[in-house]
């Protein structure tokens, strides 16, 4: 499956109309479909971020994070939104994702650590990662997460 794929990373303004609708579709599918988590995914923050995405063989967008930048504002890398479609779970795609976002925040922030707020269940497939803890859990939108750090 994974020599199938294409790998992409765009800024908001390089998305088509069409790249667009996918990855919100694939967000909304998984984190409001799936999870039964109504939230606003919409949140405005997608112009400020880089997105990676795969598409299969059909052109159909199967996995998908949104990355954020190191700042003086936040002196660190963020990857968020991580999600696969069901159709392709336990694939390895997730690793797969997982190895580019952190390879993409390390090309283009060497010296920023990398943060992400995890979900609670997915603890072990972070800390896969050399991701830790950086503080307790909380509730975000009914589901239990924690956030975590990966050092640079």
């Amino acid at each position: 499956m994974n020599d199938q794929l294409t790998w992409v990373v765009k800024s908001f303004a390089e998305l088509t109309t069409k790249e667009l609708y996918q990855l919100l579709q694939l967000r909304q599918d998984v984190f409001v479909v799936e999870q039964t988590c109504p939230y606003l995914d919409a949140d405005g923050l997608d112009d400020q971020a880089f997105h990676l995405y795969a598409l299969d063989a059909a052109g159909v967008m199967v996995a998908y994070a949104r990355l954020f930048g190191a700042s003086s504002k936040t002196p660190y890398a963020r990857i968020g939104r991580v999600i696969s479609a069901g159709t392709v779970r336990r694939q390895g795609l997730g690793r797969e994702l997982m190895r580019r976002a952190i390879d993409w925040c390390h090309e283009h922030y060497p010296d920023a650590p990398i943060r992400l707020g995890a979900q609670v269940y997915l603890r072990a497939f972070y800390h896969s990662f050399e991701f830790r803890e950086i503080g307790a859990e909380y509730l975000e939108d009914g589901i239990p997460h924690v956030d975590m750090e990966r050092a640079p």
